[in-house]
């Protein structure tokens, strides 16, 4: 609920001078981290450290710096390339932080609602995780539902939340914090994380390579630098791209080196129970 909180905010003319700051975020990123120290400092609450809350602190921060100031006022109204440096914030920086921040025992309260922990457990679902992100990522960026999302601010705001939230999900079989919904072995998040790579490269590719211009509104708007409509819609397809799928192989990577560490190939048969878990 704290989501659409956050993300209220009106549009604002681009200054180079003056970092515009929306209200509305600073109260709902204030509320959602007063509710987070309220849980942690319960009376019933175990010792939650420093590094979760500091975790967690740091994907609020990152949440104003992205739907504030110069970025937010740029990808609202002028360039393209903007608008999915700013994506790929919400996606890849805002999501995980969130989920390694909230430890498991803050959310196990919910697991009792026998209806919810049923959802939960189809969402936390690797595979049906990662047909919501795509599903969403791809949708959002057809040209019909991108378009809307320009012209009207309410949808912009969906667009944002609907984002955020499947990228919560993307990553829940990684980083969950609850055992009651399980990550997946090392090898299986390293198969899941490459697999992710792919339709982001394909719907990349294809706004990178289009041979027209598919967002008008980018079109249409005041030129703020010497970026031609078309090479900022090229420069927003490679930003999703290039940096969204060297992320997602620089995860990769840490998560090998864990795996190694951890016990390597003896535990490689644990990616085919993972995917035999995930088809039932």
């Amino acid at each position: 609920m704290w989501f659409p909180i956050a993300l209220l905010h009106v549009g604002a003319r681009l200054s180079w001078t003056t970092f515009t700051v929306h209200p509305s975020t600073v109260v709902g990123l204030a509320a959602l981290g007063a509710l987070y120290g309220w849980r942690a400092r319960g009376a019933d609450a175990p010792p939650v450290g420093r590094t979760r809350p500091a975790l967690f602190g740091s994907a609020l921060a990152l949440m104003f710096m992205a739907l504030n100031g110069w970025l937010h006022d740029l990808s609202d109204s002028y360039l393209f390339s903007a608008h999915m440096a700013q994506h790929l914030i919400l996606a890849m920086g805002v999501a995980p932080l969130l989920v390694m921040g909230t430890p498991g025992w803050m959310l196990r309260p919910l697991l009792r609602n026998q209806p919810l922990a049923t959802i939960a457990r189809r969402l936390s679902n690797p595979l049906i995780c990662f047909a919501i992100f795509n599903v969403v990522l791809i949708g959002w960026h057809l040209p019909p539902l991108y378009n809307a999302a320009m012209a009207h601010h309410s949808v912009h705001i969906v667009q944002h939340l609907l984002l955020l939230a499947a990228s919560v999900i993307m990553w829940w079989p990684v980083l969950s914090p609850l055992p009651e919904l399980p990550r997946l072995s090392y090898p299986g998040q390293m198969l899941y994380l490459f697999l992710m790579t792919i339709p982001m490269s394909l719907v990349s590719v294809a706004i990178a390579y289009s041979g027209s211009i598919l967002y008008p509104a980018y079109a249409s708007a005041p030129r703020v630098t010497r970026l031609s409509p078309m090479e900022d819609q090229m420069l927003g397809g490679l930003t999703m791209w290039i940096p969204g799928g060297l992320y997602f192989f620089a995860v990769i990577s840490v998560i090998f080196f864990r795996w190694q560490k951890a016990g390597g190939l003896d535990s490689r048969a644990s990616a085919q129970v993972d995917l035999i878990t995930a088809k039932t």
